[in-house]
């Protein structure tokens, strides 16, 4: 069948420069570079082009650019190229189209319109060189009030499992599968090395990866994965994914082709076979249903690890994390709509699900007005890309956050989105064993790490700026944050006042 769709990124090769090396040839999992024996030539099939830029970058001779193709529609704001193109894509296939990593669209990002305060003369701010700046963040269920002996000095009250981070960003759930297992290396010896933990995602937990437990929070979806004692036993945290942000009231999906023999072991599903989780979490349809699963875990581990559950971020997301807590989850996961996955269909990763900023806001304001805030705490994911948004989250309420696309960017993404194909150019979003060979643990865990401290020290100096010398001081403060470009209705529902007020 004929197809209508023009190449999206236009390849130029200098005929000046390039040396016919091929390395273009191999370096590309896309098949747009091929070798022309008859004429000695390396030439190029834009149509396979995704923008990942590997060639070029990895062009010894500096021969290539990629570049937008400037072969654009005729104007109209209803009928975008990208609809137009979708149109085309679903008449030729007659399926659902798919995608991998986060929402795209223009939907307003909060976090960019919110700016902290900032200590003057009243509050002095405080250097962070020279003075001790306190980031450790315990995440678990806390105690409303506790009780020391008043002669020994030692703590009576029993206290649960809490989980100490080095600093208040940990890595989000990425299934093996979804991504390569030198991506799930690379994320576990970095939370190892900085004190933090990364999320094996619902695709269980490879056995080479166990030695990193103390590290590791394993997820329990509703396809259970790979799900077993010893895994459920191997974590610091058991969570239970319920939803997602990237698609939120569906269940996941790792396609066929990424499900390689060592995927299905683990999973412990078919070899080549699509690994579908059911929409709904079987375990539950009401609030009771979750607390019986909550104990339930809680019971197979002993009641020694927090229990985590995660949602995506949705209108009534406030009512269903009161009803969480009160369930038991000692953790409280919100998935928003920036929030990436490797594969999800479009029409539900662009039309589905709410700004992580106001899920947070709404959800950290019902639980004060309950008086069970304390009892758990309160994580968030889905778009963070800076240390300023972490600080802009900890003063909306979260007591941490996850990373997940930032965290694939450190280790060479170039958000190309063709997470679901299984071709990654850059060897993260793939099962293939020749390109997962392009992700080193080594650099890859040190890259990973060098994100972490470089965000550590950007937050010891912002919390320097508002005059504070620990993130508890910050955490859910929202007199240090104010809008900028906000309604009304907006502010209302943050929480914060307006610049200059």
């Amino acid at each position: 069948m004929k197809t209508f769709l023009p190449a999206k990124f236009k390849v130029d090769r200098s005929s000046d420069r390039c040396i016919q090396c091929q390395v273009c040839v191999n370096q590309c999992s896309f098949d747009v570079h091929y070798y022309d024996a008859e004429d000695n030539e390396v030439r190029s099939r834009e149509e396979n082009c995704v923008g990942c830029h590997r060639c070029a970058i990895f062009c010894p001779a500096r021969a290539l650019t990629i570049s937008r193709n400037p072969m654009d529609y005729r104007d109209n704001l209803n009928w975008r190229g990208e609809t137009i193109e979708d149109i085309f894509k679903q008449a030729e296939t007659g399926g659902m189209l798919l995608t991998g990593m986060g929402d795209d669209k223009g939907q307003r990002i909060y976090w960019d319109h919110l700016v902290l305060n900032a200590s003057q003369v009243t509050n002095p701010s405080i250097d962070p060189l020279r003075e001790p700046m306190e980031l450790v963040t315990y995440i678990g269920r806390k105690p409303d009030r506790v009780t020391i002996d008043p002669v020994t000095r030692e703590l009576k009250t029993d206290l649960a499992p809490q989980i100490k981070l080095e600093i208040p960003v940990m890595f989000s759930a990425m299934s093996y599968g979804a991504v390569s297992l030198n991506v799930q290396e690379s994320l576990a010896r970095a939370a190892t090395e900085f004190g933090t933990l990364w999320n094996t995602g619902e695709g269980g937990l490879q056995s080479s990866l166990f030695k990193y437990g103390k590290n590791t929070i394993v997820q329990v979806a509703s396809g259970r994965f790979g799900v077993h004692s010893d895994y459920l036993n191997a974590g610091q945290v058991v969570e239970i994914k319920i939803g997602q942000g990237a698609k939120p009231g569906i269940g996941g999906h790792l396609p066929g082709e990424k499900v390689s023999l060592d995927v299905s072991l683990t999973r412990m599903i078919p070899q080549g076979t699509d690994a579908l989780s059911p929409a709904p979490q079987h375990d539950i349809y009401s609030i009771e249903d979750l607390a019986q699963l909550v104990y339930a875990l809680k019971e197979a581990t002993n009641y020694t690890k927090p229990i985590s559950v995660k949602i995506a971020a949705v209108h009534n997301a406030a009512a269903i994390a009161s009803g969480m807590v009160r369930a038991g989850a000692d953790i409280i996961c919100l998935d928003g709509l920036r929030g990436a996955t490797g594969a999800a269909p479009k029409v539900i990763r662009d039309n589905v699900g709410i700004p992580i900023e106001m899920a947070l806001a709404a959800v950290d304001s019902r639980l004060r007005q309950e008086g069970i805030r304390n009892q758990a705490s309160v994580v968030i994911a889905g778009g963070i890309r800076s240390a300023g948004d972490v600080a802009k989250a900890i003063a909306l309420g979260a007591d941490a956050v996850y990373i997940g696309t930032a965290a694939l960017i450190a280790l060479g993404c170039h958000v190309c989105q063709q997470c679901h194909t299984g071709k990654c150019a850059w060897g993260i979003c793939t099962s293939d064993l020749g390109l997962t060979k392009r992700i080193n643990p080594d650099i890859g865990a040190q890259r990973l790490v060098n994100l972490l401290r470089a965000w550590s020290l950007e937050l010891k100096d912002i919390l320097g700026g508002l005059g504070v010398n620990a993130l508890e001081s910050l955490r859910g403060n929202r007199l240090h944050l104010r809008g900028i470009g906000l309604t009304d209705t907006e502010l209302d529902i943050l929480g914060v006042k307006m610049v200059g007020a």
